[in-house]
């Protein structure tokens, strides 16, 4: 029996986990749901890293963490998309959502935070549920684990050529067997409509939850918890803390 470190990315209704162990790469998964994601991985995971929103403001926003990162991204914070409050997270539609946000914070919602609304109730459902799910749990952001890997924000967004280069670059300075994961991964995903930057992301959250290179670290590094008891955080791997101060 393996121990894993997988790195999770949702893209619509679908999960693609990259499963890591101590060694290097290991396989690919996707599932339906952070439940199904769960159940494949309860007994063998070590930790698993996702790109989904773990601990959520009841009357404040952004959350401490995004504000860090928005900051440390400069002028690249805007990949940073704002978790809704909790309240606002649970409404069905956008306009009753933005009230709520908006009353809550004196911010207005943006309609993308609102489109990962189902994301976000779903993992902060499932975690107020599944006690022991919260210590393998880890929220993690792909442009903060670039930054961790690189020294620098990565300047060009994901979908273009240049920021797919890029982000392949630097993760092959990383780990030199990164490039072939990712094809591996790519051809795992034969039969899903899984975007080509989802695939690069969900390497570069297992590279940084495995073992490796530099130290698991927090941002913010002393973070604090929600009314639930989640910490509001990301994970990144690098040498050095990165610091907005």
């Amino acid at each position: 029996m393996s121990d894993y470190y997988v790195g999770g990315v949702a893209r619509g209704d679908a999960w693609l986990a990259v499963a890591y162990t101590e060694d290097g790469y290991d396989h690919t998964t996707i599932v339906d749901g952070v439940g199904e994601l769960w159940t494949e991985y309860e007994d063998d995971a070590q930790r698993i890293a996702v790109d989904v929103p773990i601990g959520l403001e009841g009357a404040t926003a952004p959350r401490p963490n995004e504000r860090a990162l928005r900051e440390l991204l400069g002028d690249r914070g805007d990949a940073v998309v704002q978790a809704p409050v909790r309240e606002a997270a649970r409404k069905q539609r956008y306009r009753t959502a933005a009230r709520v946000h908006e009353r809550k914070t004196d911010l207005e919602l943006p309609r993308a935070a609102f489109e990962r609304s189902r994301l976000v109730t779903g993992m902060d459902e499932f975690l107020t549920t599944i006690d022991e799910a919260r210590p393998v749990f880890v929220e993690a952001h792909p442009e903060l684990s670039y930054l961790g890997f690189h020294g620098e924000p990565m300047p060009h967004p994901p979908e273009t050529a240049a920021g797919y280069a890029e982000r392949m670059r630097t993760l092959a300075e990383f780990d030199v067997d990164a490039p072939p994961t990712v094809q591996s991964v790519a051809e795992a995903t034969e039969g899903h409509q899984v975007p080509i930057p989802a695939v690069v992301d969900a390497v570069a959250l297992g590279l940084t939850i495995r073992p490796g290179t530099g130290e698991l670290r927090s941002l913010p590094a002393d973070p604090p918890t929600d009314e639930r008891g989640l910490p509001m955080r990301y994970v990144y791997r690098s040498e050095t803390s990165l610091s907005t101060t």
